[in-house]
């Protein structure tokens, strides 16, 4: 138990149980410390006085407002699946974690859409949803444990982007408390609609430093039909990234297109023993979800061929496929069995720079003398070079994030972005300033000052 309390922390402790049942408020140090950080590396965290477990919009409310009047700093969190340290607790704050509130309060078939509370599991959701014949896409490969409210604070994206496109595209409207405790509605039900500035979009990938999201309106999909995949091996990244541009460049809309480089492919073997030649340098996946499919599969063959494939298998059905994509589902914790640390990077560039993107990567690896496996959303240029390491050995960890660092620059030098899908956060806000320039960050502070001008939403994270 923690019997040395302060007399703020004292006091904060007492205004949140004004409005919160005791079982909703944590302050147990052996509990609380679990509650500090994400899944990222190299993110500091601090110490949080309490962490709320709200199960209603009104003891958010409560929450901002107590946060407010004493000046206490507020970190939201979901289910802490993120790679950006973007929801690491900061010293004296209170988490607030969103994962209580967790019922699908409607799903509509005539108007294609369901109304959310931040905590609803994705796959939960998708699930959920599919029972009625609808299909929500986005699809993070944490897909059975993050939150959506998670996934609308990083925008995070999928497997499928490629052809359905990232959570932005499917949040129609938020409810929001802001920092001093009002509530916000943003956005519309309705298909359409263009009234005001597009505040909904503004909270999507804010990170939790605009206001706390409690409620979601998300776009729906007709189910599709279930997608047929194919495998083509390659001797080299650079011939991969050239099936990559011919498949886009002829109008093909693959549901996934994914890459593995030679380093990834040699690990899932030696996890899954999966019976990839080791000589692969570079898989590609593609799948349709089509009526179509078997003839777009086809067409996908053949322009790998003519990229230089060694090998093509078509599946014959969605059993089938299901092998196939395994291997890609498998990769990153195949590279975390490589070494007993990893950083994932989340570099996104344009699809005609993909190879330049690996190769690079590659001669990063070989000048820093680290293992660097690349998994990559393929269709839309996102890259996740996996840097993997010892955090034991003093020289290997200063090089593994001296490699990390670069690259990133090699991303932005090719006309990308630091991160797809994964956000900011702590790990990567000195590199957000170096992408958006002076007069670009210089704005988006004074978004931040505008919604939160105390500065107490998710400090320290972004800028």
């Amino acid at each position: 138990m923690d019997l040395m309390v302060d007399e703020p922390t004292a006091r904060l402790r007492a205004s949140l149980l004004e409005g919160l049942p005791a079982e909703a408020l944590l302050t147990d140090p052996e509990v609380t410390s679990s509650y500090a950080t994400d899944m990222a590396a190299f993110c500091p965290a601090g110490t949080p006085a309490a962490v709320a477990l709200p199960r209603t919009v009104e003891q958010v409310q409560h929450v901002l407002r107590t946060a407010t009047a004493l000046r206490v700093p507020v970190v939201p969190q979901g289910a802490r699946t993120g790679l950006s340290g973007a929801a690491n607790a900061s010293d004296g704050c209170i988490v607030l974690s969103l994962v209580k509130m967790d019922r699908i309060v409607e799903v509509n078939p005539v108007d294609r859409i369901a109304v959310v509370e931040p905590g609803v599991v994705n796959a939960v959701l998708s699930r959920a949803v599919a029972e009625q014949g609808l299909y929500y896409p986005p699809d993070p490969s944490s897909w059975e444990q993050c939150t959506i409210g998670g996934n609308i604070g990083t925008a995070s994206g999928g497997l499928c982007c490629v052809k359905y496109g990232v959570t932005a595209e499917y949040v129609l409207g938020l409810d929001v408390v802001l920092a001093d405790g009002r509530l916000l509605r943003t956005g519309r039900r309705t298909a359409k609609g263009v009234a005001g500035y597009d505040l909904t979009r503004l909270f999507v990938g804010s990170e939790g430093s605009l206001g706390v999201v409690v409620r979601a309106v998300l776009a729906l999909k007709p189910a599709p039909p279930r997608q047929l995949a194919l495998a083509a091996e390659f001797p080299s990244a650079a011939a991969a990234c050239a099936a990559v541009c011919a498949v886009m460049e002829a109008g093909l809309t693959p549901s996934l297109l994914e890459l593995m480089d030679g380093t990834t492919v040699r690990a899932v073997n030696a996890l899954g023993r999966m019976g990839l030649p080791e000589t692969t340098e570079a898989l590609l996946l593609a799948a349709f979800d089509t009526p179509q499919a078997p003839e777009e599969l086809a067409a996908v063959g053949e322009l790998c061929t003519a990229a230089g494939a060694t090998a093509v298998v078509p599946a014959e059905d969605e059993a089938e496929s299901e092998l196939l994509l395994q291997a890609r589902r498998m990769s990153l914790t195949a590279l975390d069995a490589l070494r007993p640390a990893t950083m994932i990077d989340d570099v996104c560039v344009p699809r005609s720079r993909l190879a330049e993107m690996l190769e690079g990567t590659a001669a990063i690896a070989r000048a820093h003398d680290l293992l660097i496996g690349v998994c990559a959303h393929a269709g839309d240029g996102n890259t996740h070079p996996v840097v993997c390491f010892d955090p034991a050995d003093e020289d290997e960890t200063r090089r593994a994030r001296a490699s990390f660092d670069e690259i990133m620059a090699l991303g932005l030098s090719l006309g990308g972005t630091i991160t797809g899908e994964h956000g900011v956060g702590v790990l990567k806000k000195e590199w957000l300033a170096r992408e958006l320039g002076p007069v670009g960050l210089q704005m988006q502070q004074a978004v931040k000052q505008a919604f939160d001008p105390l500065g107490l939403l998710n400090p320290g994270k972004l800028f």
